[in-house]
């Protein structure tokens, strides 16, 4: 298809849970790329995972085609993922578009994750075609949603489209306002070929299978492609379009969406973001790609059996190649062996990676507990980014430690704004302001250190507001404060993998509370062990688990008491020795125990 005035790339953003999947069903209904028969919920959520959940975690593209005055267009939608983890995967697909659909529930209005989708588009100078979903819900309230959206997005109500993706009623008007609204690609057919890689996944039939949108000149079956960036060259044996399900075409233009697989075996040969041009003819400049994302969440990730080392290595590679804000490396620890030091945006992106691990390879892992990035700036200036508790140097070395704080805002109903401020006070929150949006909803903007928000602040939110609350973040920069290592040692050695670094405030009953309940899973050997939590070199917390005794003068009746106390001395002395050689064995539901207390 050559002209690129038929063609419309757009995708649908918006908060979690607002029915960007069942209105993207709609579409797919509405213009015959689906039957009835077919039509189901969540029809692009393609994993199970995302079913189960209701959430879409990886973004899924179909073409549909349209008639309208009497010609066909070609719409290309990016379904996008609404989570704050997975805030990447929408930038991603919106460097792919020209427009974006913002949606928004009309039973909940503008929530926290609307508002930051909405000013991706705008930095990716989008056209924005704003909607309205769910009108056809008793307890929509459609006015006062679209004054929330005037007020905070700066959208006129007369623009914006009332749909229900459940019912179908306005998807035909949001069509045509999709054709009339948002601009066709630029980008000519017959320029030198430059197409952005951003999105790829593996298949084990036919290798890597990459997602491309076509910003000038063309691809064909056979052509011989470079990728600019790794500086690889292919042949490309199949090429297609996603309508909904893959379907084979010889060449796509300038301006279209589609995927590409070129006999491409090893993962590291594609990187999201990267510029597919012709190996001939190539073009001089690649396409500005995407920020590497930073992965603040590191965990480490360990097999449960050793043994499974190897394929949880090979599905963390597979799982990289369409996720590449995660990243991973090996590391070794005393508790638990080999196993790899992974990053993750998020808690929730941390959970997904690791269920789709246990599904797709089924392995049992275990979780060390999360911890954020650090930096540290030593007496000798250097400074040392510090992903992992165990490279903290001793605290004579250390300057300043710095942590990395966040700009927070919180949308919640404006009778919580007292609940909230005492969280995050709590939990080392300096306030900003508080804006309101209507007069039962307001936001609340804070300065807070990523740690405190990373374990459980969004349940504590959710319990405190009884759901109706949502927050949205984003890293501002590292700031100086006074932060130690916590460790544990047991019978005198350090666990490595019980290390966390802490506000000095918090760390003591922390390691208080940690060795307690260590203290319940390790089973009494025979001698003494003793648990302690220490700061540096000084110990803030004991707890001791008193040894087993064997009833050694049960054989001597009466007598003289000195053969008793010969043979209790002789007990003693053997205990004594045993506690010099002896290991103290902590099984791994010890670790489990205090890595799942969210310590």
């Amino acid at each position: 298809m050559a002209n690129n005035d038929l063609i419309r790339n757009f995708s649908i953003i918006a908060h979690i849970d607002h029915g960007k999947s069942t209105l993207a069903d709609q579409f797919l209904l509405k213009t015959g790329a689906i039957s009835q028969r077919e039509f189901r919920s969540q029809l692009l959520d393609g994993m199970d995972l995302e079913r189960e959940r209701g959430i879409t975690i990886r973004m899924h593209p179909v073409t549909i085609y349209h008639q309208y005055n009497g010609k066909t267009y070609e719409l290309n939608l990016i379904d996008t993922p609404g989570h704050v983890d997975f805030t990447y995967e929408v930038s991603r697909s919106l460097a792919a578009c020209e427009g974006a659909v913002l949606l928004v529930d009309a039973t909940q209005g503008v929530q926290a994750q609307t508002v930051a989708n909405a000013y991706l588009a705008v930095e990716n100078n989008l056209t924005i075609v704003p909607v309205l979903n769910k009108i056809d819900m008793e307890i929509s309230r459609p006015e006062e949603v679209k004054s929330e959206m005037e007020q905070v997005l700066g959208i006129r109500p007369e623009e914006v489209l009332g749909t229900s993706g459940k019912t179908g009623q306005g998807v035909d008007e949001l069509i045509v306002a999709l054709i009339e609204r948002i601009p066709p690609p630029q980008g000519n057919p017959d320029d030198k070929t430059r197409a952005l890689v951003y999105n790829s996944h593996f298949d084990s039939f036919k290798g890597v299978v990459i997602y491309v949108r076509i910003m000038e000149g063309r691809i064909r079956k056979g052509q011989r492609i470079r990728m600019m960036g790794q500086g690889t060259e292919h042949v490309v044996i199949e090429m297609g379009q996603f309508r909904p399900n893959p379907t084979v075409v010889d060449e796509l233009g300038a301006g279209q969406v589609g995927y590409l697989m070129a006999q491409i075996k090893k993962l590291d040969d594609v990187k999201i973001g990267d510029t597919v041009t012709d190996a001939f003819n190539p073009a001089e400049l690649p396409l500005p790609g995407y920020k590497e994302p930073k992965p603040m969440v590191f965990s480490g990730l360990y097999p449960s059996n050793n043994n499974d080392y190897e394929s949880l290595r090979d599905s963390l590679a597979k799982l990289r190649l369409n996720d590449c804000s995660f990243t991973y490396g090996p590391e070794n620890s005393e508790g638990l062996g080999w196993g790899f030091r992974c990053g993750f945006l998020g808690m929730l992106h941390r959970e997904i990676i690791q269920q789709r691990i246990e599904r797709d390879s089924e392995l049992e892992l275990v979780q060390t507990a999360p911890n954020v990035t650090y930096e540290i700036l030593t007496k000798k200036g250097e400074i040392i980014v510090v992903d992992n508790p165990q490279k903290v140097p001793d605290s004579g070395q250390i300057e300043e430690f710095r942590e990395p704080f966040i700009t927070i805002n919180f949308l919640i109903p404006s009778s919580n704004i007292g609940d909230i401020m005492k969280l995050c006070t709590e939990r080392r929150g300096l306030f900003s302001k508080t804006e309101y949006l209507s007069p039962i909803r307001a936001m609340v903007t804070y300065d807070m250190p990523l740690a405190e928000v990373i374990y459980d602040l969004f349940d504590k939110l959710k319990s405190l507001t009884k759901g109706y609350g949502t927050m949205d973040y984003e890293i501002t920069g590292f700031r100086a404060e006074d932060l130690v290592r916590l460790d544990i040692l047991v019978a005198g050695k350090r666990v490595d993998a019980l290390s966390t670094i802490m506000h000095r405030s918090t760390a003591e009953v922390r390691g208080r509370r940690m060795i307690k309940k260590m203290r319940e899973e390790i089973d009494r050997h025979l001698f003494e062990v003793v648990l302690q939590a220490a700061i540096g070199g000084r110990i803030v917390a004991r707890e001791s688990i008193s040894a087993m005794r064997k009833d050694v003068t049960a054989k001597c009746y009466g007598g003289d008491v000195s053969r008793k106390r010969k043979l209790l001395s002789k007990q003693a002395e053997g205990k004594k020795r045993m506690k010099q050689v002896g290991q103290v064995d902590i099984p791994q539901e010890a670790f489990l125990a205090v890595l799942e207390t969210g310590e």
